[in-house]
């Protein structure tokens, strides 16, 4: 299967290096989980996949082409983020907060089409938020407001959609919502997805791949059910030997159950 991103020997960090070597792969339809403890570097690998950091070092390929050769607007017509920075738009509806995504294909004049708005609605009505749509962006919960920037994502159009941590600040049924959806657009349409998330539960539940991050560097890469084991977690986690044990089988006992209801919320919208 090709790869719609990848990084060769990628050093990401501000002044100095917070992660070396960062190799990710990612495929269409493919769900890539990066967790680690905070400050372990999972947002700066993001910020610097999206650019909002420059790399210290290596390459980012974007469809096998350099990424830094990328026109800002070309970029976006293939990569959306979804950040937990929580933005104050000034009297804007959840709609027109949507429609922002658009920007890429509407020109200097930012004029958007019907079938622009369509687009738009469409986005609203795949997070099922078209009941609140008109209403006031900044009087939304925090869940709402997740949602509706996961529709200005969607709104995009692209093929490779980067989050940084998703789930935080929401409730449990929000969290699943939330993941549900991400997990519909990989299997149906086709999105890569890069996420970092610190809710170790959802990991398997969600994720086809994950990447282990900890002391600068990546730990290990593979299948949940491979990383996902009390000698990793301890590891990156700087548990006690031993302790892991407890916990992962709680993880995945919990994970079992997230994953029912993460398919059962899919198949339902």
């Amino acid at each position: 299967m090709d790869k719609l991103l990848r990084t060769y020997k990628l050093d990401v960090g501000y002044r100095s290096v917070v992660v070396k070597d960062v190799e990710i792969e990612v495929s269409p339809g493919e769900i890539i989980a990066l967790i680690g403890p905070n400050g372990a570097g999972k947002s700066t690998i993001i910020n610097t996949i999206t650019r909002q950091l420059i790399g210290l070092s290596g390459k980012i390929y974007i469809k096998e082409k350099d990424e830094a050769s990328y026109r800002g607007e070309d970029l976006a017509k293939l990569m959306s983020m979804v950040t937990t920075k929580r933005i104050t738009p000034e009297l804007m509806s959840a709609r027109e907060v949507v429609a922002t995504g658009r920007y890429p294909y509407t020109g200097r004049l930012g004029i958007l089409s019907k079938d622009d708005w369509d687009k738009v609605d469409e986005a609203i009505k795949l997070v099922e938020m078209t009941d609140i749509s008109d209403r006031d962006f900044s009087k939304l919960s925090d869940g709402q407001r997740q949602r509706i920037m996961l529709a200005r994502a969607i709104c995009q159009e692209p093929e490779i959609m980067i989050l940084d941590e998703p789930t935080s600040f929401l409730d449990i049924q929000f969290k699943i919502d939330i993941l549900s959806i991400i997990r519909k657009l990989a299997e149906e349409k086709n999105i890569a997805v890069i996420m970092s998330i610190h809710d170790l539960e959802f990991v398997e539940a969600v994720a086809d791949m994950v990447i282990a991050i900890d002391d600068s560097r990546v730990k290990a890469v593979g299948k949940p059910e491979d990383i996902i084991t009390s000698d990793i977690i301890e590891q990156i986690y700087h548990m006690e030997k031993d302790s892991g044990k407890v916990i992962v089988e709680g993880l995945k006992e919990y994970s079992k159950a997230l994953k029912k209801m993460i398919n059962r919320k899919k198949y339902e919208d």
